[in-house]
């Protein structure tokens, strides 16, 4: 894909962060359990207030995931494949709602809606976070974009480590609805930061025969002669 390409899809990428953002916070602060408590994921159940935003919501992210694959260099087509496979969670996450409170295995029944939900959004978390660590230790990349992706590895990992332990040991409570949100936070914040970096497409400086510089060619040919002379006596 050609830079010019690439930043318009960093470009695409940011917006689509900032607007899943948005619309996933305000759908879970008015959600059942509010800004802070249960799980994110219950803002999306039928019964809540701002479902449709919340899915909405989902759905941008999706898009953010997707062109941020696109945006990024060949070099890290590890990283665009897991972002590629992110996004398909996503859209499966905001696709296949949960049931109300979002039950799930060892404490609580579960419906079949409920496991393909949590399966696919956890899978979507966990190959954005693999991403990062590509991008950050694994692949060539510009200082720049590793900067971001050490930073939010560094703390995504751990933090997503702490919750599957959580889900698994503890079940829904205040500690694992904490530690998801700083997960989704990170996340968020890394993609927006890559994102605005490969947005800032540099167009390469136009040559001797570009016509679009008047007097450019001439120019070239004079600094040639001048420099034959020079060698010359």
């Amino acid at each position: 894909m050609p830079e010019a390409a690439r930043a318009v899809a960093g470009r695409v990428a940011a917006g689509c962060v900032l607007l899943g953002a948005v619309a996933v916070t305000v759908a879970v602060g008015a959600g059942p359990g509010g800004p802070w408590r249960g799980y994110v994921s219950e803002a999306g159940v039928s019964d809540s207030a701002f479902a449709s935003t919340y899915r909405m919501g989902v759905f941008a992210l999706a898009a953010a995931l997707l062109s941020l694959a696109a945006a990024l260099p060949v070099t890290l087509r590890l990283a665009a494949g897991l972002l590629l496979a992110g996004a398909a969670g996503t859209v499966v996450s905001g696709a296949v709602t949960c049931s109300a409170g979002c039950p799930l295995p060892p404490f609580e029944a579960a419906t079949p809606a409920d496991l393909v939900h949590a399966g696919a959004s956890i899978v979507a978390a966990g190959v954005t976070v693999l991403a990062m660590l590509v991008v950050g230790f694994l692949r060539p990349a510009t200082p720049g974009l590793r900067r971001v992706a050490r930073v939010a590895g560094v703390v995504a990992l751990p933090v997503a480590g702490v919750v599957a332990l959580g889900l698994l040991t503890v079940g829904r409570g205040d500690l694992v609805a904490g530690l998801e949100r700083v997960l989704l936070v990170v996340c968020a914040g890394w993609g927006l930061g890559t994102a605005l970096l490969l947005a800032r497409h540099r167009p390469a400086a136009p040559g001797p025969d570009d016509p679009a510089v008047p007097g450019a060619r001439e120019h070239a040919v004079r600094n040639e002669r001048i420099t034959r002379s020079r060698t010359s006596v």
